[in-house]
Order: structure tokens, then sequence, then C-alpha cells
């Protein structure tokens, strides 16, 4: 495969993929949900939601999102005339979840419709070392192989250095939520990343998707630690869904709120996206599982006592 000189992303890990490896200077057209970092905000955005998204609580985005699945089979489209338009030679896309970006199917029928004929490279990631592995796919799509690797050295790193710091310590019992109406307990790379930080969560499967379960189901569970980290939101969102689901909460994470360890977080930049910032993620569950090992850390716009 010939080295990207013109990369489009269609998914925001990719996109913070690409600029950790110092490429966002061949970064010719992103997703409309692609944001940080801030510098990409003024590229060309080349898909839309097909339904309004803005304001929407989980309830409400869960019922738009199955309307869109029932009437055009995918909640997200491209833009062909913009993608067109800027002549990519690179498409970055994914397969991880079709509710969370375009899927892999549309890109390379987008990607047909091309004169130029990009190359078409889907991120696959469901763990840690999937995270990882796609890194080191982007850097050598991007000719930047080198780079790649120190980025994935780093994150071992800080990952390693918060691990060591969790050993011996008590093992939290930890209830993620990634979406409340309906509850969905994790999947994917979110109970690897719990585990390293030294907790131990409760309900969720690592390496295959998040899934949906009853309140019921969840009730007696008590857990030492609850996190609302709706997929995609954003530290005040996932406050107002916490706030909109509060009896349910009570009810099935009762000692952690009593005592102060239930938490809203910003899932979109810390949980939701499989890319460099899984660190980030890592270090933020370690300072909030074992506060007295991470005194200090901060925690303003990440992280907030709930309710």
């Amino acid at each position: 495969m010939a080295v990207a000189d013109r990369i489009v992303s269609l998914l925001p890990s990719a996109t913070e993929i690409v600029c950790a490896l110092g490429l966002a200077h061949h970064l010719v057209g992103v997703s409309h949900s692609c944001d940080h970092p801030p510098l990409i905000r003024s590229k060309p955005r080349l898909t839309r939601a097909r339904f309004p998204l803005d304001g929407l609580s989980s309830g409400e985005m869960d019922a738009a999102v199955r309307q869109a699945l029932r009437e055009f089979g995918s909640v997200y489209e491209v833009d062909n005339e913009r993608l067109a338009a800027v002549a990519p030679d690179l498409l970055l896309t994914q397969g991880v979840c079709e509710v969370c970006a375009v899927p892999t199917r549309d890109a390379e029928a987008a990607a047909l419709a091309l004169v130029a004929c990009p190359t078409v490279l889907a991120l696959d990631a469901h763990d840690i070392t999937g995270v990882l592995a796609t890194i080191r796919l982007v850097g050598h799509a991007g000719g930047v192989p080198e780079r790649a690797e120190r980025c994935v050295r780093d994150i071992e790193r800080r990952i390693a250095a918060v691990r060591a710091r969790v050993e011996g310590r008590p093992v939290a019992r930890v209830l993620a939520l990634e979406w409340l109406d309906p509850p969905f307990v994790p999947g994917h790379w979110v109970p690897e990343m719990v585990a390293l930080a030294g907790g131990t969560l409760l309900r969720g499967v690592s390496g295959r998707p998040s899934f949906a379960v009853q309140w019921a189901e969840l009730v007696g569970l008590d857990p030492d630690v609850l996190l609302v980290m709706p997929c995609g939101f954003e530290l005040a969102a996932a406050r107002a869904d916490a706030d909109a689901c509060r009896a349910p909460l009570g009810a099935v994470a009762p000692r952690a709120i009593r005592s102060g360890r239930a938490y809203a977080v910003d899932a979109t930049s810390h949980f939701s996206r499989p890319g460099p910032r899984v660190a980030d993620g890592v270090e933020l569950l370690g300072a909030l599982f074992h506060p007295d090992t991470f005194p200090g850390a901060p925690l303003e716009g990440k992280a907030a006592a709930w309710p």
C-alpha cells in the first residue's frame, strides 16, 4: 500500500490517532463527530447524522437510533459530494459499532464511487491490544511507523505506571453503565481499563460489545463505585442523564452513592473512543478507585461526584 498523502477520517478515534502521529496536515476531511484535538475542527465535515442529536437524553437517542436503523439501515451517512471534492487516497473507517460512526460497508460504497479509488482502512479494535494495533496500522499507512511505535510505547508506559501504583491495593467493586435508558453494561476495552486501574467490573465482558440489561438484574450488586459513562456523552450530559435516572441508580448502587463514590464521567474523551486517550481513561479510573494513591489528580471536567 502506498503511503497516504490525503487522509479522510470517518470516526473520531481515527482522527485522534492521525493527529497523535503528527499527520494532521494530511487530513483533508473528518466526520461530523470529530472534535479532538481542537486544530481539526476547521476541517471539512464529510458525514452527518440522519436525525438531530444535540440535547437528546439517552432514552430519546435510543429511540431515534432504532428508527434510523429501521428506515435507513444506518444512523449516519456520507456526504458523497464533499468526499469527492477532497479526493482522498486513504479513507479511515470502523467496524466496531454501527451506532457510533459510519460503518465499513457504507465507507466502502462511498469509496467505490470515487474516481481516485482511495484505500479503505477499517479500524476494528475490541480491546486495548486492538487499540494499539490500530495505531500501528495508521502509522504504517501514513508512512510513520516509528512514530506509531513511540506512541504505543508511551501508552503502555502510562498504563503500566497506573498498574504499579494500584498493585496490592484493595480492589474496588465497580458497576459501570455505558447507557442508562435502557441500561447497558460495558464491553470492548472498558472492562480491561477498569481492571488495569485496580477495579473489578461486576457486569460486562471484555472484548465483546456492550449489552443491554434490566435494572432489576442490577439490584443487589451494591458496588463500591458507580460509574455513569453514557457512550459519546461529555461530563455535563452524563450528569444530566444520571439525574433523569436518579431512582433506578439509587436502587442499584446505594452504598456507592452514600459514600460519595458515584461518579459521572466524560465518556467521550476517556472511554468511548478506541484511540490514544485510553491511557487518560486508565489514569482517571485509577484516581477514582484509589484517590489516596493518586492525591491531587486533576478531575475537573473529567469526572464529578454524583448526585
